[in-house]
């Protein structure tokens, strides 16, 4: 896409962290933004600044995501940008000293990682496909999806976050080939370590033992380096199908 100028986007989990920092970048590039998150007031306060719309939205809802689709096709035509940020990251072990985990507790980090980044992808698609191509390779717009390197390195207590970003490195390349007809393309980005809202409250301790453990640079990712990787994915066509790292080369240890 060589210009965001008044081009559409969604950043769902736009409220805060990497979702955050990926519509601040969209929007110094013309973007017009909508945020998507459960946390109305907040989304509403970063998007008041980035001259955006905040909609309140369940993105494992296929009736809350229809309903956000709508209002975004309303107030600034179908969006031709979508990045799945929310999620979601608890943990917990399968045999704990509480007994077995509940099985309500992976379905809900599968629903909402998994179904919910499916959930959006699959209705920001349909309304792509209705607009007409921005160039003569046919391209209608992007798609990207967060995973993490829990999806490839899960720790201790992560069966069911690592399962969920799994689950969207595995349908990278499916959804893809399913969407490269209609000119969508769909990429992954796999965040490492990242330095986020969540992170920064840990004692500073922790986050220095954590930055340690990263081969080079030794810190944390910054929420500016994940936006930065997604904006490049947008910007260049021949991203297609495909998961990045970003992770600044760490492999987890079990715990």
């Amino acid at each position: 896409m060589k210009t965001l100028n008044n081009i559409s986007a969604i950043v769902t989990g736009g409220a805060s962290g990497m979702g955050k920092a990926t519509a601040e970048h969209l929007a110094k590039q013309g973007a017009k933004l909508a945020l998507l998150d459960m946390n109305y007031n907040a989304a509403k306060e970063t998007a008041d600044t980035l001259k955006g719309i905040a909609i309140e939205c369940d993105v494992s809802s296929a009736d809350s995501a229809e309903s956000a689709i709508e209002a975004v096709n309303k107030a600034h035509g179908p969006a031709r940008i979508l990045v799945n940020c929310a999620g979601i990251a608890p943990g917990k072990r399968i045999v704990g000293r509480k007994g077995v985990m509940p099985l309500e507790d992976f379905s809900k980090v599968i629903n909402i990682n998994l179904m919910g980044s499916f959930n959006m992808l699959r209705l920001a698609a349909a309304a792509m496909s209705e607009l007409d191509p921005l160039d003569d390779a046919g391209e209608r717009g992007v798609i990207i999806n967060t995973a993490s390197i829990a999806a490839y390195e899960g720790q201790v207590g992560q069966a069911a976050y690592s399962a969920s970003k799994g689950g969207i490195v595995g349908m990278t390349l499916a959804c893809a080939r399913d969407l490269s007809k209609l000119g969508i393309r769909v990429m992954t980005i796999a965040p490492g370590i990242m330095k986020t809202p969540m992170m920064e409250a840990m004692p500073e301790k922790v986050q220095q033992s954590l930055a340690e453990q990263m081969p080079f640079p030794k810190r944390l990712g910054g929420a500016d380096e994940f936006a930065s990787l997604a904006l490049h994915i947008i910007e260049n066509q021949y991203l297609n199908g495909e998961t990045i790292r970003l992770d600044a080369a760490i492999r987890m240890q079990p715990k």
